[in-house]
């Protein structure tokens, strides 16, 4: 099995810090995106990846080579953005075995072991989501055993509560790539894009089974505000803590927060929902639903829904703010 990873999108719902880090290394739980990713597909035994990259795609590579010795990764370059199909298009000179899609948007809680038990006959699974609020997302009509029978974009109506989350295993990559080939050559649908969900559709058309299976949680990172979630949940499930090495005096702390070895914390309140990492200094600061960045500095402040990039100064500040690294900000 090999996993292909479409990572070229700007990130624009997240500038300024994408100017300079691509999204899916922007960290969360003290930790880039796309690590948790590339943690799980290890997992599988899978060490065979494409990396669909185009905005700051050196850095991606340096990334994966220093933090990721042992893959074996390919990398394209995704020039036009078209959509999701023309991305994994992208991909089809590597893919000759089975296939696990993954975008780095999201994490997610899910058992990915079910590609290596897909029963014979069955052409892939799409992992989905129960959700209330269907009308925001792409959702998978199923049949009574379970498979796809079509996915409806933002329905208006409560066809399915069955959120598509973009994780996909493919068995039969054959027909997947058919699929696409037959998209791209129909024309752009809504947005002027070419989408990977209308190639399942044609799997479907054309006899596959492509089963859903469900997800444990499923947690945005697309956004400030949905990034901060992501990192609270992370901070209550496996990343809290201070650590050992960390100074803390005189600071209330109100959990869940992660404050990592070398930070520096001195009075004020801390928490809930704030990661503190390596090397950071905070003081005299109140600070909740925040991520304070690699030996960034924040001095004075009460900031709340807030990214401070790495490096970054923030001083006397109150309210939200969302940081480039490197940058300064007082008032």
């Amino acid at each position: 099995m090999k996993a292909i990873i479409p990572l070229a999108g700007r990130g624009t719902r997240l500038r300024p810090l994408t100017h300079h880090t691509p999204k899916p290394l922007l960290r969360v739980g003290g930790r880039p995106i796309l690590s948790y990713l590339l943690d799980d597909v290890k997992a599988l035994g899978i060490d065979e990846m494409v990396f669909i990259v185009g905005y700051r795609s050196e850095v991606i590579r340096d990334f994966i080579a220093s933090d990721y010795p042992d893959l074996r990764p390919h990398y394209t370059t995704q020039e036009v953005m078209d959509g999701t199909a023309g991305a994994i298009k992208l991909a089809e000179p590597w893919a000759d075995d089975e296939l696990l899609i993954l975008f780095s948007d999201t994490l997610f809680d899910a058992d990915l072991g079910l590609a290596h038990r897909l029963p014979a006959g069955d052409a892939g699974i799409l992992w989905a989501k129960e959700v209330e609020d269907y009308q925001r997302f792409g959702v998978i009509v199923t049949r009574e055993d379970g498979t796809m029978e079509r996915i409806v974009e933002k329905p208006s109506e409560p066809v399915s509560k069955l959120a598509n989350i973009g994780v996909y295993h493919i068995r039969d990559y054959g027909l997947l790539f058919e699929g696409i080939n037959h998209v791209l050559a129909a024309g752009t649908g809504v947005g002027g894009e070419y989408y990977l969900t209308d190639a399942f559709q044609y799997m479907v058309d054309h006899g596959a089974r492509l089963k859903t299976a469900p997800v444990g949680g499923w947690y945005d990172c697309g956004k400030i505000e949905t990034l901060l979630d992501t990192n609270r949940h992370l901070l209550e499930t496996s990343r809290g803590g201070v650590d050992a090495g960390a100074r803390v005096s005189d600071a209330e702390i109100v959990e869940p927060v992660r404050i990592e070895e070398g930070a520096v914390v001195n009075g004020g309140r801390i928490g809930p929902n704030v990661t503190i990492e390596a090397g950071a200094t905070v003081e005299q600061s109140v600070l909740s639903h925040t991520i304070v960045g690699t030996g960034a500095t924040v001095s004075g402040a009460s900031l709340e829904q807030s990214l401070v990039g790495a490096r970054a100064q923030v001083r006397g500040v109150s309210g939200s703010v969302n940081l480039a690294d490197d940058s300064v900000v007082a008032s």
